[in-house]
């Protein structure tokens, strides 16, 4: 009897994703809510609108639900396990799931459980008259909302101007995340010492530096396990992220370290039948290894990787969770050694005036071997228009590539590039 896997705001190149998956014969995949309505929009409808709209479609549905999944951020991780816990299915607590999204909350629980790990924190209150009142924080430090997405109104903190143009940035634009999160916040029961803590406030966090990596893992019926590391590499000297590649080139002790500390919070969250990745700094120099932030849910960006380098995506281990079955995940069966995740990025505000059809991407695709491009700007749109950009450029591009080696893999990143016909002037015409 085939089973029906209802994923929600499933966009069309991770869509192909799930659908390419090993031993998928017998299951339907459903689209629950369309990617522009849970993240596509250029802003997100209130939380529990898209949780009564995904019910409605459910409720007409007139088969078996068997699963349902998601691999996004904000809304769609929190959800998931609401909708699972109204229909039996498999999934984590919403309350374990806060005890990652919910950025004060987490630290909380990383300084209970991890501490050595666990970088200095505070909540403050943006719109108050001084916000770093009592705060003994000095700068430099990262500022945020205690609900971030992509590093959404992120700041690297150096000194006063830049915090007060932060600020007031933060001020007129945090409502976009702020709103719809306090719905959220309404389905969860909360700690005294984080209930003040809601989606208008925001976290300023000790300056972490050093080599970016993510641990991705998942909970089975309390057991928690890892499947990868992977490193993550900054544009130089900017703050933007440039690539993600796999596996980590980090030495082995480093690796088991993060292993341990993610089962031991993981545990402590009481977080279970869901997938993680742990983001962390290796600071080489005084061996520190902190924590960034706790996703409770599978990286989409570390799919194709997966699938280059060990035989299958990691939205198979999303789905097997989902269905109450352990993951059986392979390892380094796959067609390449090493793979990478590039963002193709542009620093400048601009008009863009021509990017490549299908058939020029299908024709560079045909060209290279080893590589999948995802467009990710349209022509005929400002840069400033992309929704959920970090504070520092826009993202043209997301380049998957697999080669032999990370020389081979650098390689061909600039032959795409040199290839890719995308165009732009510096105002509408």
């Amino acid at each position: 009897m085939s089973k029906n896997v209802f994923v929600v705001g499933a966009d069309a190149f991770n869509y192909q994703q799930l659908q390419a998956l090993p031993s998928v014969e017998g299951f339907n995949f459903h689209h629950l809510l369309t990617f522009d309505e849970v993240k596509g929009g250029g802003h997100y409808p209130p939380f529990d609108q898209l949780l009564e709209r995904a019910e409605e479609e459910l409720k007409r549905f007139p088969c078996s639900i068997d699963a349902i999944i998601g691999y996004w951020d904000f809304p769609v991780t929190s959800m998931v396990p609401l909708l699972c816990a109204h229909h039996g299915l498999p999934a984590p607590s919403v309350e374990s799931e806060m005890k990652c999204d919910h950025k004060f909350w987490s630290r909380l629980e990383q300084k209970a459980v991890v501490p050595n790990h666990t970088p200095a924190f505070s909540a403050i209150d943006p719109f108050a008259e001084n916000p770093l009142a009592n705060i003994e924080l000095e700068y430099p430090f990262w500022l945020k909302p205690i609900k971030g997405t992509d590093s959404l109104l992120a700041f690297k903190i150096s000194n006063s101007q830049a915090f007060t143009e932060a600020i007031s940035q933060i001020r007129q634009e945090i409502v976009y995340i702020a709103r719809p999160f306090n719905q959220l916040l309404t389905h969860v029961q909360l700690p005294p010492e984080v209930a003040a803590i809601d989606g208008y406030h925001c976290i300023i966090e000790e300056l972490m530096s050093g080599h970016q990596c993510t641990i991705e893992g998942y909970v089975y019926q309390g057991e928690v396990h890892t499947h990868g590391i992977i490193d993550s590499i900054n544009y130089p000297r900017r703050s933007s992220f440039f690539r993600y590649q796999y596996p980590s080139r980090l030495p082995q002790r480093v690796k088991q370290q993060m292993m341990e500390s993610s089962q031991r919070l993981m545990k402590h969250i009481g977080y279970n039948n869901g997938t993680f990745n742990i983001e962390y700094f290796y600071n080489p120099r005084n061996k520190h290894l902190m924590i960034l932030e706790v996703n409770p849910r599978i990286s989409q960006s570390h799919s194709v990787m997966f699938q280059m380098v060990d035989g299958t995506s990691n939205h198979k281990i999303a789905l097997d969770l989902a269905l109450g079955k352990q993951p059986n995940f392979p390892h380094r069966q796959g067609e390449y050694g090493c793979a990478a995740k590039f963002h193709f990025r542009r620093f400048e505000n601009a008009y863009v005036t021509k990017v490549p059809t299908e058939e020029e991407i299908k024709e560079i695709e045909h060209k290279i071997s080893g590589i999948k491009i995802d467009m990710i700007v349209r022509e005929g749109m400002m840069l400033s228009d992309l929704i959920e950009q970090d504070s520092y450029s826009y993202d043209l591009a997301h380049l998957h590539i697999g080669a032999r080696n990370q020389k081979e893999l650098l390689a061909k990143y600039r032959q795409v590039l040199d290839l890719l016909p995308l165009q732009f002037q510096d105002r509408v015409p």
